[in-house]
């Protein structure tokens, strides 16, 4: 099995069977995830929640996946911060890494707001701890979710990377991120399938 030894700091911030070849990275993990500002732009003065999460929030959080992510091959973690709550599962096993966070937008959003957010500037500050990342395509549904995918480089070797952002309520918006190694491409397409059915890749 591919093993990678994967420790993702977060700020901002899929169970597969059978046997791989074995490749053995020595080059250190998918660098830290580096959190945007979010830039709420209203049109009228609005009236603004808490930015401090709920406990709703948390439990949204925890069981937004359910057991995809599950032990022992994916081990959790997750914070709590002003703006956000963060989960991230790391397998050594598989060399991957998933997140998940609740975006809080005190003020409300619209389209232009996460235009605005998920902004070729933003991507920019978080794979700023990459070698090298690029935009390889972005699409949305009609119900508003949106798919961006990357490559990325770090310590030489490449990885596919999936994010997609979903909206949850008027001030939440949910964002999942995966990344793994190129050469897992199918099981990333096992997890995409999982996790978004209506949305596995923009074609």
């Amino acid at each position: 099995m591919k093993k990678i030894s994967l420790l993702l700091v977060v700020i901002f911030l899929i169970s597969a069977c059978g046997t791989r070849d074995a490749v053995t990275p020595t080059a250190a993990p998918p660098p830290t995830y580096v959190r945007p500002t979010a830039r709420v732009l209203p049109i009228v003065t609005p009236v603004c929640v808490s930015t401090e999460p709920t406990q709703a929030d948390i439990n949204s959080a925890l069981a937004y996946t359910g057991d995809l992510f599950s032990e022992p091959e994916w081990q959790r973690t997750y914070t709590v911060s002003d703006g956000s709550v963060a989960v991230t599962w790391s397998s050594d096993t598989l060399g991957s890494v998933a997140y998940l966070e609740v975006l809080i937008f005190p003020c409300g959003y619209e389209e232009p707001d996460l235009n605005n957010f998920f902004s070729i500037e933003n991507w920019g500050v978080i794979f700023e701890n990459y070698e090298s990342y690029a935009v390889v395509s972005e699409c949305r549904t009609d119900t508003g979710l949106r798919l961006y995918q990357f490559k990325a480089m770090e310590q030489g070797y490449e990885y596919d990377i999936k994010y997609w952002a979903e909206n949850d309520s008027d001030t939440r918006v949910m964002a999942v991120m995966i990344v793994f190694p190129v050469e897992e491409s199918s099981l990333m397409d096992e997890y995409s399938s999982d996790l978004f059915p209506g949305l596995t890749s923009c074609k």
